[in-house]
């Protein structure tokens, strides 16, 4: 059997990706390596270190066989693997930030990246600035001479803005500035942010490339240039995962395409449910022709992911709506096969946008029945004031 490979659609590769079964036997699955001591076979070896695998936290056949995947999936020379997507942000700062850099991060980052970046870099001797997601090439008057890396997630967390990031890559490269995206909504299914110019691409796999809400990991992938200093700054951080926690995300990679459709699918139709309600001010969803980003995810995407936000209208209470919700779970994590709500909010936020509520409902849109899901939320309007649509 083949392995898959660019010439092949997305379900095939994601089938195919990261395993030859005879490498091992004819197995489908490539074995779990449990691994820290590797020995080798003789003195001159050993002090050179000359074989393919010398110690558990530099690989294992397991994780390469992941790495491999994600490296295919994304146009990538190659992939790192973390323990968390907290993880893939912190790496490729601590590798390409040094004391007296400047880092420019987009300010509708996901929370965490924005307490790393304050709580940590500063003791580096890095200065941190946010800027507006929406700028574009017009970022080139916030470079500095000291901006080593710029940060961008897209679509941002919570509000959704949408990154023109070609335009963001082109400004940089020439400047040798490293950009890194946060892919984790789009996963490389639906946007490949390295074919836009963009330096590093990282991703929480805990959420869609796991899929099963059970285990937690970050991948972290780059094109030939910057490879070889990621590959070293991974290892001198040893920052490594366990094999058992790699298999899990290559299980869930081999239904991403078929899970995400659905995802899409029953997303878009709650989402535009959503819209017509009378208790809804405002749904925030790149993937409806009335979000302000629209063009931008109709040019570079492919497909929507499962999470969007929704802000309340005047005198409907959002604590009474997320109290009566029965088949969404509250919680802050998604991409699973079990549908979330949570309340969010934008305080931490250092530009304020006119166009941006004090608070948001944000829902991830799971694998139930998407009437099930609709009658559950219509149930909780309701209840939390609403009159109905």
């Amino acid at each position: 059997m083949a392995k898959a490979d660019a010439s092949h659609g997305p379900n095939t590769r994601l089938g195919h990706g990261g395993n030859d079964p005879m490498e091992y036997y004819g197995f489908v699955n490539p074995p779990v390596v449990r691994a820290s001591t590797v020995l080798f076979p003789d003195a001159r070896t050993l002090i050179a270190e000359d074989q393919k695998y010398n110690y558990g936290t530099h690989g294992t056949p397991t994780t390469d066989a992941l790495c491999e995947a994600i490296s295919g999936l994304e146009g990538a020379a190659g992939t790192v693997l973390v323990p968390s997507g907290l993880a893939a942000i912190s790496v490729p700062m601590l590798t390409f930030l040094s004391a007296g850099d400047h880092v420019l991060i987009t300010d509708s980052v996901y929370g965490p990246t924005r307490r790393f970046a304050n709580e940590v870099l500063p003791r580096m001797g890095v200065s941190v600035e946010y800027f507006d997601p929406l700028l574009a090439a017009d970022i080139a008057r916030h470079l500095r001479p000291e901006t080593r890396v710029v940060f961008l997630e897209t679509p941002g967390s919570n509000t959704f803005d949408m990154q023109d990031i070609p335009a963001i890559a082109a400004v940089c490269r020439p400047k040798g500035i490293v950009t890194v995206v946060d892919n984790t909504w789009a996963t490389p299914l639906y946007y490949r942010p390295l074919e836009q110019g963009v330096d590093i691409v990282i991703h929480a796999a805990t959420k869609y490339l796991g899929g099963h809400s059970d285990v937690l990991m970050g991948t972290v992938s780059t094109n030939a240039q910057l490879w070889p200093k990621l590959y070293r700054g991974h290892m001198v951080l040893g920052m490594c995962v366990g094999s058992d926690d790699a298999y899990l995300i290559l299980r869930g990679l081999r239904g991403l395409g078929r899970r995400l459709a659905v995802h899409q699918e029953s997303t878009l139709a709650v989402a535009r449910w959503l819209e017509g309600r009378d208790e809804v001010k405002r749904v925030y969803y790149p993937a409806l022709e009335s979000d302000p980003g629209h063009a931008i995810w109709k040019r570079d995407f492919s497909g929507a992911a499962s999470l969007f936000s929704f802000s309340l209208r005047d005198g409907v209470d959002a604590h009474r709506l997320l109290d009566a919700l029965s088949v969404f779970g509250l919680g802050y994590s998604y991409g699973g096969y079990e549908s979330l709500a949570a309340k969010v909010n934008l305080a931490d936020r250092t530009l304020k946008r006119a166009d941006a509520e004090d608070a948001l409902i944000r829902l991830h849109i799971g694998l139930e029945d998407v009437e099930d899901l609709i009658a559950d939320l219509e149930r909780a309007l309701i209840s939390a004031g609403g009159g109905g649509s």
